[in-house]
């Protein structure tokens, strides 16, 4: 069985989503753990395998997967019944492996600067501008409902996540507010919201 240590409320909720959204919750068994969070609080979890005391890490046997990209796929490589990650040989297959590498590194890091206020010609000239990553949202979103078209993803419930935990963040267009409710509107991430809030009410009882 596949173990996934998870920090509830925190960036590993995306693959508690996705795995809410590919119906295996049967196969993973879900490990919360601690982690160093924004505020300063939480601490290192010495259960928690990834090198950096973060999350989500993924143990397949003796197999260690970290990073939020590279567990979704391969978790929809290794589920590919569930329709949440196009398969080889599928058309959208480029554009989802597209989306899963940008969001990390271009998309976050652009928006981090952002929140930060770090201007830089290297930093722009290497992760662009959020009016860049608005730009490529709403030119994908303007072909269909979700990042592929007519088909909801793995890479949905990755690229839209920001803006759900930073809502002042959203650029102010239609297709990408609208796209980040609908995403925000699927029963499994109201699942994970309960989830996570479980989980959480038993970290701190501890």
């Amino acid at each position: 069985m596949l173990t996934l240590f998870h920090a509830p409320q925190s960036r590993s909720s995306r693959i508690i989503t996705l795995i809410h959204e590919m119906g295996i919750a049967d196969f993973i068994r879900v490990q919360p753990v601690d982690i160093i969070r924004q505020d300063g609080t939480g601490h290192r979890d010495p259960d928690n395998p990834h090198p950096e005391g973060k999350a989500p890490a993924l143990m397949d046997g003796d197999t260690l997967m970290t990073e939020t990209a590279a567990i979704m796929l391969y978790l929809t490589d290794m589920f590919p019944t569930a329709g949440l990650g196009p398969q080889p040989g599928d058309a959208t297959r480029g554009a989802y492996l597209a989306w899963l590498s940008w969001y990390g590194s271009m998309m976050e890091p652009a928006l981090i600067c952002q929140a930060a206020g770090l201007e830089h010609p290297y930093l722009s000239a290497t992760f662009r501008s959020h009016a860049e990553v608005t730009d490529r949202l709403h030119t994908a979103l303007a072909k269909g409902p979700w990042l592929l078209g007519d088909t909801y993803s793995a890479a949905d419930i990755l690229v839209h996540s920001p803006y759900a935990w930073f809502k002042d963040a959203t650029p102010d267009d239609p297709l990408i507010r609208d796209w980040v409710a609908r995403c925000q509107a699927r029963p499994a991430v109201l699942q994970t919201r309960a989830d996570d809030s479980r989980w959480r009410q038993a970290e701190v009882a501890a």
